[in-house]
């Protein structure tokens, strides 16, 4: 098992921790992670376009002109689809674009985005969060000493006491918070820098073990 430092909001290391190989150490599947990040996608879409067909649009009750003799096809509607004003052909309707996929796929793919982020250098774990009051000036202090990076995702334990530190940094520019049952492959990737604390750390590897 892999070894890492943990460091303190001055950015020391104070002590380490093991990172289990299972989940934090595995060769990355890039076909897991991109099925789970289209499905995430995918479920973001709203889905609220919308057009009318012949039968909804208004107008054009009764026939425009007779059938036979004027030398011209036959219409039965002015809201035919060829007509200006007329209805859409296969046009756009709400729809739930979401989907879902293996659940063994899902956990492949946290696992596989983990252990990218780890073998990239671009994983640290912090000791803990203590901030006294919610100050956004605390906070860039602490993404300074820790040299976090633009687009820097925190993962915090689901008991852990972060309340202060979530408040402080929501105002931050690519600044995440999510909780160790929270995480998922799309913040995962999208992030520059991922940075866990002890608690959060024990809490994903016996979700996922």
């Amino acid at each position: 098992m892999a070894m890492i430092d943990v460091i303190n909001q001055q950015g020391q290391v104070v002590s380490s921790i093991e990172l289990n190989d299972a989940i934090f150490g595995i060769e990355p599947n890039q076909q897991c992670l991109f099925d789970a990040l289209k499905m995430q996608m995918a479920g973001k879409r709203q889905g609220t376009s919308s057009t009318k067909g012949r039968s909804e649009v208004s107008g054009g009750g009764r026939k425009p002109y007779r059938q036979k003799g004027t030398g011209r096809a036959r219409q039965g509607s002015i809201r035919a689809t060829q007509f200006r004003g007329g209805g859409t052909v296969f046009g756009a309707v709400p729809r739930d674009y979401s989907y879902r996929i293996n659940k063994k796929v899902r956990r492949l793919a946290l696992k596989s985005a983990l252990s990218e982020k780890v073998a990239e250098s671009s994983f640290s774990v912090l000791d803990r969060f203590d901030i006294e009051q919610p100050k956004t000036k605390s906070f860039v202090s602490i993404l300074a000493a820790i040299k976090a990076p633009k687009k820097t995702l925190f993962v915090v334990g689901e008991e852990e006491d972060a309340y202060n530190a979530i408040l402080s940094g929501r105002n931050i520019p690519g600044v995440g918070f999510v909780t160790s049952k929270g995480i998922n492959v799309y913040d995962l990737v999208n992030a520059n820098q991922i940075v866990m604390t002890v608690a959060a750390v024990k809490e994903v590897e016996e979700a996922l073990a």
